[in-house]
This record gives C-alpha cells, sequence and structure tokens, in this order.
C-alpha cells in the first residue's frame, strides 16, 4: 500500500460510507448468493482451455517435484499463442491502464479505468485480462488477442484478485472490509463473502500444490491466515513478531514451503506448506514486496521497493546470491518474459516500468508511465492456467 492509495481512499471515504455499509452487510460465515450480478463484455467471453481439476484440488501437477513445470520458456497454452505481447501497467495515481510493445519499447495505448487500478490479473482459463479498480468497486476486462478494454464489471472492493485452483471461483481480496470474496470466475456473481475481521490488511496469497490451502497475508495486522479453499473458512491465524507487514507470497517449486516478502523486517518468512509453522527467515532488504520465480524454477526474484534493488534468492540454499540495483527506481510488482530473459517491474513512486535483463540483472529500459504504477502484468506467459495476482502460472 502507498501514500497514493491512503490519501485516494481518505479523500473518497465520505462519498463511500453508505455503500461500505451496505456491502459489508453481506459478509460473515454463511454462503449468501447475490441477488444481482454484471455480466462481462465480450472480452471475457471465451472458450476456458485450462486442464481438468477436479472440485476443489489443482489438476495434476506435470512434475510432482515443480508445480511451475508448466512455466518453462515459450511453453504457451493454445488459448495464449495468438495474443498480443504487451506489458500491461496499472497506474493507480492516474486511474489509467498503460500497454507497452515489448518489442519496440512503445507505449501502444493507454486508457482510463475506475478508481485506484492496483492489479492486472489473468484469469483462470487465460482469456481474459481483469484490471482491479478498488475504490471503483469495479474490474475492467481486457481482450488480451488485441489489448482492447471491455465494459466494466461492478465487483466491491477487488483491490487484489485469485483464482481457486479448480478455477471454480475468483477470489477478490476485499481488503479495505476485511473479507475475502468468492465469485464465479466468468460471470463475477457473488458466492461467498468471508469475513476476516482478525486479518487487516488482507491482500496477497498463494495456494498449496494441492489447491487445498491457501495461505493469505495482513499487511496492517502483522499476521497470515490459512483458508480451507474447499470449505471457504479461516482455519488459522498465525501472528508474525512485532513490526512486520507481510506482502506477497509465493509457493517454492518443491510445494514444500511459502515464502513471505515483508516489507518492514526487510526479507521472506519462511513457512512450512504442510504444518503452516514459520520456520526461517531471509533478509533481502529493506521493502521487499513483490516475488516472481525464474523460468528454470531456480531462482526467486523479489523487489525491494525502497531500497531500489531486486534481491535474487536461491530456492536450492535459500539464500540471497545476487542483488541488482534500479537506481532511482522504486521496483513493486511485475512478471518475468516468456522466454525468460527479461523481468518487468513498475517503478511505484517514479512513473515508470523497468526491463531488466534477468541474467546479468543490468537494466535495459526505463519507459514513463502514469502515477503510482503497480500491479504490472507481463502477458502472454506460459502455463496451462492462472492462479491470479499478476500471474501465478502453474
Amino acid at each position: 500500500m502507498s501514500a497514493i492509495s491512503t490519501c485516494k481512499r481518505a479523500a473518497l471515504l465520505g462519498l463511500m460510507l453508505l455503500g461500505l455499509i451496505a456491502a459489508a452487510g453481506c459478509g460473515g460465515s454463511s454462503k449468501p448468493h447475490a441477488t444481482s450480478t454484471a455480466t462481462a463484455s465480450s472480452a471475457a467471453a471465451g472458450a476456458g482451455t485450462a486442464p481438468t481439476a477436479s472440485a476443489h484440488h489443482a489438476p495434476a501437477a506435470l512434475d510432482p517435484h515443480n508445480v511451475y513445470a508448466a512455466d518453462v520458456p515459450g511453453n504457451l497454452s493454445p488459448a495464449v499463442r495468438n495474443d498480443r505481447p504487451l506489458i500491461y501497467v496499472p497506474n493507480s495515481g492516474s486511474d489509467t491502464v498503460t500497454e507497452i510493445d515489448p518489442n519496440t519499447l512503445h507505449v501502444v495505448r493507454q486508457f482510463a479505468v475506475g478508481a485506484l487500478p492496483q492489479h492486472v490479473v489473468p484469469s483462470y482459463d487465460l482469456r481474459t485480462l481483469w484490471v482491479t479498480n478498488d475504490i471503483g468497486n469495479t474490474l475492467t476486462p481486457i481482450d488480451p488477442r488485441t489489448g482492447a478494454p471491455g465494459r466494466e464489471v461492478a465487483v466491491t472492493d477487488p483491490y487484489n484478485m485469485y483464482f481457486t485452483p479448480d478455477g471454480r471461483y475468483a477470489v477478490v481480496m476485499a481488503e479495505r472490509l476485511r473479507q475475502i470474496d468468492f465469485r464465479d470466475a466468468h460471470t463475477m456473481r457473488l458466492h461467498h463473502s468471508l469475513a476476516v475481521p482478525q486479518c487487516a490488511g488482507v491482500n496477497h496469497a498463494d495456494f498449496t500444490a494441492d489447491g487445498r490451502r491457501m495461505l493469505a497475508s495482513c499487511e496492517f495486522g502483522g499476521a497470515m491466515i490459512v483458508v480451507d479453499v474447499g470449505a471457504e473458512r479461516v482455519i488459522r491465524t498465525i501472528p508474525l513478531p512485532s513490526g512486520a507487514s507481510p506482502q506477497d507470497v509465493k509457493l517454492s517449486p518443491d510445494g514444500r514451503v511459502f515464502y513471505v516478502a515483508d516489507r518492514y523486517i526487510g526479507g521472506l518468512w519462511v513457512f512450512s506448506a504442510r504444518s503452516f509453522r514459520r520456520i526461517g527467515f531471509i533478509g533481502t532488504g529493506p521493502d521487499a514486496h513483490g516475488l516472481y520465480p525464474s523460468r528454470d524454477a531456480r531462482f526467486l526474484y523479489v523487489t525491494d521497493r525502497s531500497a531500489g534493488m531486486v534481491s535474487v534468492v536461491s530456492f536450492a540454499t535459500r539464500r540471497v546470491v545476487k542483488t541488482w540495483s534500479i537506481p532511482g527506481g522504486s521496483p513493486d510488482m511485475g512478471g518475468v518474459s516468456a522466454s525468460g530473459s527479461t523481468m518487468w517491474l513498475s517503478g511505484r513512486y517514479d512513473g515508470a516500468a523497468y526491463e531488466i535483463d534477468t541474467r546479468s540483472g543490468k537494466l535495459l529500459h526505463r519507459i514513463p508511465v502514469g502515477a503510482g504504477p503497480h500491479g504490472l502484468c507481463v502477458w502472454p506467459q506460459p502455463g496451462r492456467y492462472s492462479l491470479g495476482h499478476t500471474g501465478i502460472m502453474r
């Protein structure tokens, strides 16, 4: 969360108060169905090509020792092979999305969206990119074949969004309302609103290899929660040491541990993916924020935002093996290119998108975008299906 987010939330609080009270009334442990819904535009319609998954379970792994085995360079699903390669940058401070052609490095489109866009999220079936307009209470669908936006869909408080590993539901992280909303993955009709009052700042998450559990961060509460995905309920709250501020979450390739970035402690908490016990800590740099596996599943790239650098952590040794500097930069969120040779990140506090060489760590390009760029998405990406955020592909 940035100062941009805080200021805009405060400015609009009065206007939103009545709506928020009504929306909060939808929370709770029961599973109500929404009485109305807005359907997505034609950009959201498309044949699903994800592998078959049984209810509440993830599709069978290609490799039991590597959950990212489908994400190797060039392994594009037939669903995305004709998609236009673009870098999508949501600008939280200017309520726009900037599209960059990674081949020409030119901005090819910029368009307005709802208030405070936070992330660009690939859908489970890979056929839609969703812009999460947090204060705007909408999602903007983008057709990845062309990059053209469609008609907005009404969704309350979509700070971030994931998808259940069986592909049935979108999982909206309604941060300011302290709830997790399970919605139909295609229509976005509300299925169940899970109240999480113990999790201030619920926003980032990842899933176990079998898809049965979700580990989510409580940014402002200094804690983590474990959600039973099938039952759609919290089964455990895990407090962190005083002063902690957990951010992005990522499963290790072997599925044995989760890594959780902590911006105030400056590094990664390590949790067992079986017991969910905290088993270690890896120091990186100040303001550790975003987490991205390399295409060969050997390294985890950690954006240390206020330090203006990226820490490269070895999955094998759980140690920092390299650091890459972005002079004057503020690397936030992004993703690795389809080839794995570069990584794109948003520069949260300097209105730019960065392209970095993943072999040398050299900053290749810095491209001006809008104000407060946040959850940048690289598209297309290899993988069979998306679990959300800016591209958790498996």
